[in-house]
């Protein structure tokens, strides 16, 4: 599939996702969040959900959590941002009560609502890498009950595309942040990617 009418693709199912009423999380939102990035990524990240200022903006990971995947990304894997391709497994933002004022994990019925919208995204995009962010992505794509503490830093695999689960980077901030031993746990999980890739380690 050219990059062109990959573009294509998953333009029609942003078309598709912007109106979504699947689960209740639509009578809460802004806007959905679809997903950004090069449609030809070779790495593609994914979390859990959108948080309040992904919901204002439409685009995912643009908070804090998002400044660090961002930092990761550029300054980690020596990659402009625009070149990975960074989604959730919901495109709404899911709160306590559906309040719309604290965040929480998308809940088992909104991820079985929303998660066909991922996997079509991940059937266009084929990257050779999948890094799934925190326990709801990390379950949901290596069908697993194991937490993220477990299964972090060794590898895994969906339809043959091979996964790194890692934290989930506000998890990092809620941990101690840019002095975190998380992030180095971080830092050690993306090494084996580029190692995979054969991508080289900046700096």
């Amino acid at each position: 599939m050219s990059e062109t009418s990959k573009e294509q693709e998953l333009e029609i199912i942003a078309r598709e996702v912007a109106p979504c009423v699947r689960c209740k999380l639509s009578t809460t939102r802004t806007q959905t969040v679809f997903g950004e990035g090069n449609p030809n990524a070779e790495v593609m990240f994914i979390g859990e959900g959108p948080g309040k200022q992904e919901d204002l903006t439409g685009r995912p990971f643009v908070g804090k959590a998002g400044e660090l995947l961002t930092r990761i990304i550029e300054r980690g894997m020596g990659v402009p941002r625009d070149s990975v391709y960074i989604a959730n497994i919901t495109k709404c933002r899911p709160t306590v009560d559906l309040k719309f004022e604290k965040d929480r994990p998308p809940e088992d019925d909104e991820v079985i609502a929303c998660s066909p919208f991922l996997l079509r995204q991940i059937s266009i995009i084929q990257p050779k890498v999948i890094i799934t962010l925190g326990n709801p992505s990390t379950r949901f794509i290596l069908r697993t009950k194991e937490g993220i503490t477990k299964l972090r830093g060794n590898w895994g695999d969906f339809h043959g595309i091979p996964v790194m689960p890692t934290y989930h980077p506000s998890y990092v901030i809620r941990n101690g942040g840019e002095n975190s031993p998380l992030k180095r746990d971080v830092w050690e999980d993306i090494k084996k990617v580029l190692d995979r890739l054969g991508w080289k380690r900046p700096g």
